[in-house]
């Protein structure tokens, strides 16, 4: 028989059961506001204390609560706080199971997807996830078989707050790791982000990219050419995550398309930069609008990635050599719409410059003396020294190192100064062509 202490508690509880059912919305709001602020950070043990170790029968009240009016936005933030309250709890799992039972995970993703919905409740709604989430590897499966990935996706790209983001960000890391049967779900997320009008989105993707990628090992197709159209923005926290994930994806399998993409960006298609020739004719703002332009902010993006790529691999440098970056690396240097375009490359042609001997020979010879004076005085200011002539010396360039790697005589020793440890069997096959060559003299 119950102790009058226990028959107290239980009467307690009902009593406050009983508030709880018979109250209107200002009521429970009241309730709720209450129950957080004395509740915080408590354990299951004292949370069943505090009820009476009937804790469950107010958590399927507040579960009733938010499957009946979520849609509406009524007091959610209270509701959700108080849920998690629960759920993260030590020793919650019972309480966890009682809120997966009922339909939670569905319920908080279709929470994301509500326009009438306030930003701050569908933070708290991500916020629950990530305790979900951080259970254990079903609990990440139960997510992503929801269709979580794809919930969660298209919310970070829409939210407005970079603080909600940012939590966002932290549950997609989450749901990367320790989840092996949908990680490439969630990759391939993170990669249909980049393209994202919210640069936040954009930066935060990113970053997570690194991870995931670092997880999966193999790449996915699409990701070089998402990448590089991300080197359009005009962020450069932007360009900066997407340049790191560059440096990354430069040891995997899409290394080579990777480098050819990036001296590609080098010389825009005529198609984009003749956008800009009727409006020279109609609109004074026209220097605004090329400042701007994506395909020069790619342009200038992708000379700056291709100087950090050589400085921080010679072999990558030399590779680069025979996609012929010295060329492009000039014409960009005669972009006279945008400056940008014209310092990045001017920096980048320096370190190529002083690295390989045979560059510096045609660079010098296409660019002329006294242009490549003004060059090697200050690659970073040239572009403010020089005149529509010599911007057209450059434009124009015919620069071929590697013509000159490939077929300019190179005696045997010299050629390894030229052709890296990557080059070798090509280096062995030109050996052969230049003895042929000489025999048949």
């Amino acid at each position: 028989m119950a102790s009058m202490k226990e028959q107290a508690a239980i009467s307690r509880l009902l009593s406050f059961l009983q508030d709880w059912d018979n109250a209107g919305k200002v009521t429970r709001s009241h309730i709720l506001k209450n129950f957080i602020e004395t509740n915080q950070g408590k354990t299951a043990p004292e949370l069943e204390q505090e009820f009476s170790q009937g804790a469950s029968l107010f958590l399927v009240r507040l579960t009733t609560w938010l499957r009946l009016t979520y849609m509406t936005g009524l007091c959610l933030e209270k509701i959700l706080k108080s849920i998690g309250i629960f759920l993260s709890a030590v020793s919650s799992n019972r309480y966890l199971i009682e809120f997966l039972e009922v339909g939670g995970v569905l319920t908080l993703l279709e929470i994301l997807g509500l326009e009438k919905i306030k930003e701050e409740d569908k933070k708290e709604s991500i916020k629950l996830l990530q305790v979900i989430a951080n259970c254990g590897r079903k609990y990440k499966e139960l997510i992503c078989e929801s269709y979580g990935v794809r919930s969660i996706a298209e919310f970070l790209a829409k939210s407005k707050s970079e603080e909600t983001q940012e939590e966002v960000q932290v549950l997609l890391d989450s749901l990367v790791h320790g989840n092996p049967k949908y990680q490439n779900q969630v990759y391939k997320g993170l990669i249909a982000l980049l393209p994202s009008a919210s640069p936040k989105a954009q930066q935060l993707s990113l970053q997570t990219l690194r991870t995931a990628q670092s997880i999966m090992g193999a790449t996915h197709p699409s990701i070089v050419a998402c990448v590089l159209n991300v080197l359009r923005t005009m962020h450069l926290e932007v360009q900066y995550e997407a340049i790191e994930l560059i440096k990354d994806l430069v040891n995997y399998d899409v290394c080579t398309a990777l480098l050819k993409g990036l001296v590609a960006l080098l010389i825009p298609p005529v198609k984009e930069t003749s956008k800009l020739q009727p409006k020279i004719l109609s609109d004074s703002t026209v220097l605004q609008l090329t400042a701007h332009l994506p395909v020069f902010l790619q342009q200038a993006a992708a000379a700056k990635a291709i100087g950090v790529l050589a400085r921080g691999n010679n072999s990558l440098a030399e590779e680069m050599l025979h996609l012929r970056v010295v060329h492009s690396l000039m014409a960009a240097m005669g972009n006279t719409d945008h400056s940008n375009s014209q310092r990045q490359a001017s920096l980048t042609l320096e370190y190529f410059v002083q690295m390989f001997p045979v560059v510096e020979e045609h660079v010098r010879k296409s660019m002329g003396e006294e242009l490549y004076k003004l060059f090697l005085s200050n690659a970073e200011d040239l572009y403010m020294k020089i005149d529509s002539i010599q911007a057209d010396i450059l434009a124009a360039n015919e620069v071929n190192v590697t013509r000159a790697l490939n077929l300019g005589g190179l005696s045997n020793s010299n050629m390894g100064f030229y052709l890296g440890p990557r080059d070798q069997e090509q280096r062995a096959y030109i050996t052969h062509f230049q003895e042929d060559v000489k025999g048949k003299e």
